[in-house]
């Protein structure tokens, strides 16, 4: 089967770099499955997992938004911050879980910046759902 080369990388570098047969992840406007010979788009990405199918096994990696470009036989994903299923520290995602719940429960305090907390949940609950694909 065909396949499409995809590249994962954020600000402290490469994290992800193979050759797939399909691509699956939740961009803003919904959800996306790229196979060899897509169109070329650039899009925004939500806080998700990003699915990499190849060979009859699927591989995850959490990503917390960033964009996703499609130009040839090549996918980019730019992303603020990228893990590989397994290579999620589990424990540290659940404190970061409850701290972010602390957080939105403290909200009648001054100083609980609500947005960040949400978004802090978002992507503890999203690396303890890509850690439990491993």
């Amino acid at each position: 089967m065909k396949t499409i080369k995809v590249s994962v990388v954020t600000p402290d570098g490469p994290v992800f770099e193979s050759d797939v047969e399909m691509v699956s992840t939740k961009a803003q406007s919904g959800e996306l499955g790229i196979l060899p010979g897509h169109i070329p788009m650039v899009a925004p990405l939500q806080i998700g997992a990003v699915r990499l199918k190849n060979g009859g096994k699927t591989e995850y990696v959490a990503v917390s938004g960033g964009f996703i470009e499609v130009r040839g036989e090549q996918v980019s994903i730019l992303a603020q911050s990228a893990e590989v299923s397994n290579s999620i520290d589990v424990d540290r995602a659940l404190r970061a879980k409850e701290r972010a719940e602390q957080r939105l429960r403290e909200q009648k305090q001054e100083n609980v910046d609500m947005k960040r907390a949400e978004l802090a949940l978002q992507r503890a609950i999203n690396r303890i759902s890509v850690a439990g694909n491993k």
